[in-house]
């Protein structure tokens, strides 16, 4: 019997590998009450059983007693005849319990999209599935499943997964990461349906624009689940400061101190490769940034991904970058239907600004970005930032004038 425990800040995981039974659960618990007692906050505790064999009524004294010490407490990844276990003596309802999660290959499986936190998979006609970053906690998968329900019940047009699973390592993901499977039948990405329907693209721009205005007419409790978003935005460019100089992460803080706020939902993430297009209508899957605040951010996150993008545009958006841009020129063209050309003309610099922002933050969203790309960011920033900051500190100053 192996027993391991993990730290994650004030998150502590422990780690049962064999049989938890009265040959091994003296010496399991004497360690784990040692190593717990060492460390000064623990907020959360969860065990991870996908490795434990089986348990006796000595290993389940030991969960019941962590169970009691802690109230954010969980069993997980539990095999079978251990969850029949539990279930029988009454553990599952006094205590959260997780069942193992299957496990799904997707070796040759087409890529369909691209987003912040991960990549989506067609894996049948009726099913994708959405693959995680390597490192992506099961606290981080759960947050991404609650958003998804919180944004739906307001009137977002989202698709909900409660089907958690395991992907195999493959040359796409060098290790075990996490999914989550969607039935979507026949579901296309925007760009995907784009690129295959280019002379509808007047038509998908509008749909894009009409989801977008929708979008940010909901309007957002700050008390409820949904965070804000420009609190998020703060913590990615502070996250970044490791590639740049304070002075630059400085400039970025500016911009965004200076969005107002706001109480409309936003997606945060939504480019054409995270829409999907099914029965001619639009609906999202890709719920992990999503947050309240002003809309000018969300439609920042879009322009720096449609229009100004740092990477491969191709892969990464999913069609041709003189496409992609034709697309946002027209959905947010119709997005500002009806305005004054001058606000309209006002609000596109405004967004751009705002854009300045995303084009390096989303440096944040993983430590493993090859470096090439870290260095072209950085090369980029003077160019985007630094030699225009008179400007852009102008723009700043207009953005009150976008009112809700």
């Amino acid at each position: 019997m192996i027993t391991t425990i993990r730290t994650y800040g004030s998150n502590v995981i422990i780690s049962f590998d064999g049989r938890l039974n009265t040959a091994t659960s003296a010496e399991a618990n004497d360690k784990i009450n040692r190593e717990l007692n060492n460390i000064d906050t623990i907020e959360s505790v969860t065990c991870d059983a996908s490795r434990l064999e089986y348990i006796s009524s000595s290993g389940l004294r030991i969960l019941l007693a962590l169970a009691r010490r802690y109230k954010d407490f969980r069993v997980t990844g539990v095999l079978p005849q251990v969850y029949e276990v539990l279930e029988t003596t009454g553990f599952t309802k006094i205590m959260t319990v997780e069942r193992a999660l299957r496990r799904m290959v997707i070796e040759g499986c087409q890529l369909i999209g691209i987003g912040g936190v991960g990549k989506v998979y067609r894996l049948d006609g009726d099913t994708i599935i959405k693959v995680f970053r390597e490192g992506t906690t099961m606290e981080e998968v759960r947050r991404e499943i609650t958003m998804s329900k919180e944004a739906f019940v307001l009137g977002m047009p989202t698709a909900i997964s409660f089907d958690i699973v395991k992907v195999a390592p493959s040359s796409e993901n060098q290790a075990e990461c996490f999914g989550l499977v969607y039935e979507l039948l026949e579901a296309q990405t925007l760009s995907s349906y784009v690129k295959q329907h280019p002379d509808q693209l007047d038509e998908c721009a509008r749909k894009y624009a009409d989801l977008l205005h929708g979008l940010h007419q909901i309007e957002v409790s700050p008390k409820g689940k949904i965070p804000s978003a420009i609190e998020r935005e703060r913590q990615q460019v502070e996250h970044i400061r490791r590639y740049f100089p304070q002075e630059s992460i400085d400039m970025l803080l500016h911009i965004a101190d200076s969005i107002p706020a706001g109480n409309r939902l936003l997606h945060m993430d939504l480019q054409t490769k995270n829409a999907m297009m099914q029965d001619d209508e639009l609906m999202l899957i890709d719920m992990g940034e999503v947050g309240y605040g002003h809309p000018m951010l969300d439609l920042g996150h879009i322009y720096s991904a449609m229009v100004s993008l740092v990477g491969d545009y191709d892969n990464i958006i999913g069609m041709p970058r003189e496409m992609g841009m034709r697309l946002w020129d027209k959905a947010i063209e119709y997005y500002f239907s009806g305005l004054p050309a001058d606000v309209i003309a006002e609000r596109k610099a405004q967004i751009e600004v705002v854009s300045c922002i995303r084009n390096f933050s989303w440096l944040s969203l993983s430590d493993s970005f090859p470096e090439p790309l870290i260095q072209e960011c950085k090369s980029l920033f003077d160019e985007r930032v630094t030699k225009r900051f008179g400007y852009i500190m102008d723009v700043c100053k207009t953005f009150n004038n976008w009112t809700l």
